[in-house]
């Protein structure tokens, strides 16, 4: 079983009717196959719940809502089945209980924030988000590039939550008008749940342009993660976007063992390598673990997931091992609620000693497993 969480809604939130922000509970059964291509994924919707504010308000994906507007991306299950979901508007990281009713929101350090949201995210002319404008912000997250990753260590402790992008006071934007992102250090952000200390990492990106980013995380164990960076191109791309061949959807497998604390530095250089060490800055570590372009995997004969795979690669699982021992990671995809485009979803054995891998632990079942069973049969 698992949490899943659509994001602002179709249109970026800006339709007739607002966009109501939900969760859904899903039901994955994996069978695998003993030949060279994949066996098969099968999902149940188990249930649907709304996101409710303090004083059951709805919350809603339409961009100028100021009050109660909310786009959902990163989500991590907590021990006690309560669920953290962050916010790409804020950014902000919002606890649920499992009705879907808000418990708390966690702050986070005031230098991730921009203080002056636009409600007209997208300009109707197409340009880029008036919120990138130096006459508006100098500082906080970029326009829809804020905490896409979320992720919680086994122990429930502890979450972390990785910016899409640079912070546009990290040297994350260039001179021209409109501004175009070119700064290659996101922040990667630890949040101790009980005492509310924080702290912050850097987390260098391979490539920025072409809606390239970090979408997602995923804890293996207290310290090591793995990271979804991608572009925004494909073969069956979502419309208007034109058909583009894919070059970066890759999932790297990260450390903080040994990163400097970068809380106290008030601003990040452009670019990684030499310009942090001569700042005595270590980034996290990192190393390609899955790229998803490559020729050896496949959905069929002849047909390579690059040829099929989808603009955007925005979400990370673990589910239950395979019976010989190896670890399923789950890959999902973002849509954009585009219904001729249906979400995709891959599935990949991992064997054991490439990962230090510690299983979260759970107080109880999330949702009821006689429901399950029920609504399986």
């Amino acid at each position: 079983m698992f949490l899943t969480v659509p994001d602002r809604g179709p249109f970026d939130g800006r339709t007739d009717v607002p966009f109501l922000d939900r969760f859904h509970f899903m039901h994955f059964a994996l069978k695998p196959s003993g030949t060279a291509f994949p066996g098969t994924i099968t999902t149940t919707l188990l249930d649907t719940r709304m996101m409710k504010a303090q004083g059951n308000q709805d919350f809603v994906g339409s961009s100028s809502d100021f009050e109660s507007r909310f786009d959902p991306e990163g989500v991590a299950v907590g021990s006690d089945g309560s669920f953290y979901v962050s916010d790409e508007y804020g950014p902000y990281i919002n606890e649920f209980n499992r009705q879907g009713h808000l418990q708390r929101r966690i702050p986070v350090p005031a230098k991730f924030l921009i203080a002056n949201p636009s409600g007209d995210v997208f300009p109707q002319d197409g340009s880029t988000s008036l919120e990138l404008s130096p006459n508006l912000n100098t500082s906080g997250r970029q326009a829809n590039r804020g905490m896409e990753g979320l992720a919680i260590s086994p122990d429930g402790r502890y979450l972390f939550g990785l910016m899409q992008n640079a912070l546009i006071q990290d040297n994350a934007l260039n001179s021209a008008t409109p501004p175009g992102r070119r700064g290659f250090n996101s922040r990667l952000l630890k949040v101790d749940l009980q005492t509310g200390a924080t702290a912050e990492y850097v987390y260098v990106l391979d490539a920025t342009g072409s809606g390239r980013g970090a979408n997602d995380l995923v804890a293996i164990n207290d310290h090591q993660f793995l990271v979804i960076e991608r572009d925004n191109k494909s073969l069956l791309p979502t419309p208007p976007n034109a058909p583009e061949v894919p070059a970066n959807k890759k999932i790297f497998k990260i450390d903080i063992t040994g990163a400097t604390y970068v809380s106290d530095v008030a601003v990040l250089p452009q670019n990684g390598g030499a310009a942090l060490t001569a700042l005595n800055i270590t980034p996290v570590s990192k190393s390609l673990f899955i790229d998803l372009l490559s020729p050896a995997f496949a959905i069929s004969a002849g047909v390579p997931i690059s040829s099929v795979i989808p603009e955007k690669i925005e979400g990370l699982a673990f589910g239950p091992d395979l019976p010989d021992g190896r670890h399923v990671l789950y890959v999902i995809s973002d849509n954009d609620l585009y219904t001729p485009r249906p979400t995709q979803i891959y599935a990949f054995a991992i064997d054991p000693s490439l990962l230090q891998f510690v299983r979260q632990q759970f107080d109880g079942p999330l949702f009821p497993p006689g429901q399950i069973k029920k609504v399986l049969r």
